[in-house]
């Protein structure tokens, strides 16, 4: 009786590391990798060690012979063919205008509720949200009659896959109700929370320098206002925390800024900050730090006494202890 092997995959891997795994099985360089996968080098270089390491394989050399024991890599195709032929990945921009694309094809996702759905499951990976949530998320306490979470749902599914070249429906369905799984897509929020982490490693390490440049690649994935447009209380909140990050992400680089001597760097990026939110006074206070480490005293201190008289009009408070201790700082010279 012939013996049937049967191969599976190794379950403690994530689906990005997979794809890796199999680049790796085909001998592709990590530079190759990372222009296949579109990703840094430098993430490719983490996903292998990863993968080394929770795999238990000595080195590259390893990799290669388990991904062909394990039937990640069939054996007798050539070693440099593409890592995959499936259909382009999904990416999803949600810092900015919601756009999506499938490989370099933007994607159209319907009208602005049906956009705001969408949003509510992107930001929700691999979670099962219910129709009421849904409904909830994106009309708030007047909802719509009938079946409309359904129908939005299967015109995405539609949009999702332009030329209907999949099966795969992408949002998927169970009686708890509807759930975005994140393996086949990117969305630029994840991507910047991962840089961020790196940032925040760095400067942990001591590297300010990296952490300085891991804040502006992370603030740089920003493309305006999170979820410009969309409306409902979902959008609303999740606009809110988005918009937050991004302000700590800027007092955290302005921060490394400041504590590299690069103070004249930090001032055009604080400037455009105090504008967008002149009542925060952290942010002033950086600004008075970066204006004042130029030698320019005097625009310190307007910066001081502006941000009060717009506390004070606008708030009727005083300044808190953060502004004014930076501006004991600068009376101190």
């Amino acid at each position: 009786m012939a013996l049937t092997t049967i191969k599976d995959k190794p379950r403690a891997l994530a689906p990005r590391d997979h794809e890796v795994l199999r680049a790796l099985g085909r001998g592709l360089t990590n530079t190759e990798i990372a222009a296949a996968l579109a990703m840094p080098t430098t993430t490719v270089a983490r996903h292998v060690g990863r993968i080394l390491s929770t795999l238990g394989l000595r080195d590259r050399a390893a990799a290669i012979v388990y991904a062909f024991d394990h039937g990640i890599v069939t054996p007798g195709r050539p070693l440099k063919a593409a890592v995959r032929e499936p259909a382009p990945r999904l990416r999803i921009s949600v810092l900015g205008p919601l756009r999506a694309w499938r490989g370099r094809q933007p994607l159209d996702l319907g009208p602005v509720r049906q956009q705001a759905l969408f949003a509510a499951l992107v930001l929700r990976p691999d979670v099962t949200v219910s129709q009421r949530e849904l409904l909830d998320g994106v009309w708030g306490p007047e909802p719509p009659a009938g079946n409309v979470v359904p129908v939005y749902v299967y015109r995405l599914r539609k949009c999702l896959h332009p030329g209907g070249h999949r099966p795969d429906p992408v949002i998927s369905r169970d009686k708890w109700g509807y759930r975005l799984p994140s393996g086949g897509m990117s969305v630029d929020s994840a991507r910047m929370e991962e840089i961020a982490a790196e940032a925040g490693a760095a400067e942990r390490a001591g590297d300010l320098v990296e952490a300085v440049s891991g804040c502006t690649r992370a603030l740089g994935l920003f493309q305006g206002e999170p979820l410009a447009g969309l409306s409902g209380p979902f959008a609303e909140v999740e606009r809110l925390r988005l918009t937050e990050r991004r302000m700590a992400l800027a007092q955290q680089k302005a921060q490394g800024q400041l504590r590299l001597g690069r103070h004249s760097q930090a001032i055009d990026e604080l400037l455009s900050l105090t504008s967008e939110h002149p009542h925060c006074e952290p942010v002033a206070a950086l600004l008075m730090r970066a204006l004042h480490g130029s030698g320019r005293r005097a625009d310190a201190l307007a910066v001081f006494t502006r941000t009060r008289r717009r506390l004070i009009d606008d708030l009727d408070v005083e300044p808190g202890e953060t502004l004014l201790r930076a501006q004991r700082a600068v009376l101190r010279r």
